[in-house]
């Protein structure tokens, strides 16, 4: 028997009551502040990863407004290690425009939210429902799943036809009523919890006797997966260049691309010679010995970086006149106050207790 819209979410919500998440960080004062970090913070980030990163970040910066009154460097810093480092840039921007354009309260209206930077259709519904109890569908990846798999709806959920489908069934199934706020939260916490991506609890699942994936005995076929698609590798040196005072010279990346905003070493390519390369870039005059260490390999969501570390003394530097990016000389103690790009800071912790 298919489940009416109502008859789902009676199921769906009754579950909730029993067995959700009502304790995270982000559910303890009802804020449409705190609703909008924790969701820019936990796309494609396990909430386990996202739970200190918010704490910190509520402390340095406890309303919007503090937030949009921050630097971008001190945004970048807090936001070290959590990834995919355009949602800190738009983060930041996004508190500024609310601040100066809505005087520091959030839209409600899902266009209006999804004209901000950084939040999209799925996030402007969840802010929408889970701040303001307004009716809004979502759609994110646990939610996905679960949909996925109740209707046996093949394809991989990244394909435009497909993603259409999902979206055309998160908005059946939304309460429009008071009760869109839990029914929203509880969509999350059964992907989250129950319906995960291998091991599915199906016996403590709310859907499990009107779910077809689950009848067929085919759940975990369900949703499709990505076509494969080797992701390309591509090599670098990271220079660490350590002067007198053993300070180690960085730099600090474009505000676009892979760890913008943050602090990194020097890099060239895997054949360029080391001493010509420090020379030419970074005007240093630098010893003969270069040291080695073990490669080092960072995945991104595309490509596969592989980095070589040397490091080598500096024996004489002049400050350039003009350079395309901030360098600064910094000592070991005050690496841990800098937004440093995540394979760094492991090198450089790996340095200092050598």
């Amino acid at each position: 028997m298919t489940l009416t819209p109502a008859q789902f979410q009676k199921k769906i919500l009754t579950w909730f009551h029993q067995s959700g998440r009502k304790h995270l960080p982000w559910q303890q004062v009802q804020s449409p502040y705190f609703t909008w970090l924790s969701e820019i913070m936990l796309q494609q980030t396990q909430v386990t990863t996202v739970i200190p990163y918010f704490q910190r970040f509520t402390h340095h910066f406890p309303t919007l407004s503090s937030l949009a009154n921050a630097s971008l460097d001190e945004v970048i810093r807090l936001w070290s290690g959590l990834g995919y480092y355009a949602r800190a840039r738009h983060l930041h921007r996004c508190a500024q425009i609310i601040e100066e354009k809505y005087k520091g309260k959030f839209p409600q209206a899902l266009i209006l939210l999804q004209n901000l930077p950084g939040i999209g259709r799925s996030t402007a519904g969840a802010i929408r429902a889970l701040a303001f109890n307004q009716p809004a569908a979502i759609l994110d990846g646990n939610v996905k799943r679960v949909f996925s798999r109740f209707h046996t709806l093949s394809g991989w959920p990244g394909l435009t036809h497909v993603n259409k489908q999902l979206w055309t069934l998160a908005e059946r199934y939304t309460p429009h009523n008071k009760h869109v706020r839990h029914y929203t939260q509880a969509m999350m916490d059964l992907g989250a919890l129950i319906c995960t991506p291998k091991h599915a609890q199906c016996t403590e699942c709310p859907l499990q006797r009107h779910c077809k994936a689950y009848k067929e005995d085919c759940v975990i076929h369900y949703p499709s997966s990505k076509p494969v698609k080797m992701n390309p590798s591509r090599a670098i040196t990271m220079v660490i260049l350590i002067n007198a005072r053993q300070e180690i010279l960085l730099e600090k990346r474009p505000p676009r691309g892979i760890w913008g905003g943050l602090w990194s070493l020097p890099e060239c390519t895997i054949t360029e010679k080391i001493k010509n390369f420090c020379k030419k870039n970074y005007h240093c005059e630098t010893e003969k010995s270069i040291k080695n260490y073990p490669f080092l390999k960072h995945t991104f969501s595309h490509f596969q970086l592989e980095i070589r570390p040397v490091a080598i003394r500096v024996k004489k530097w002049s400050p350039p006149q003009m350079e395309s990016n901030p360098i600064v000389w910094y000592n070991k103690q005050q690496l841990a106050s800098i937004g440093l790009a995540a394979p760094v800071k492991k090198l450089l912790n790996q340095l200092i207790e050598a």
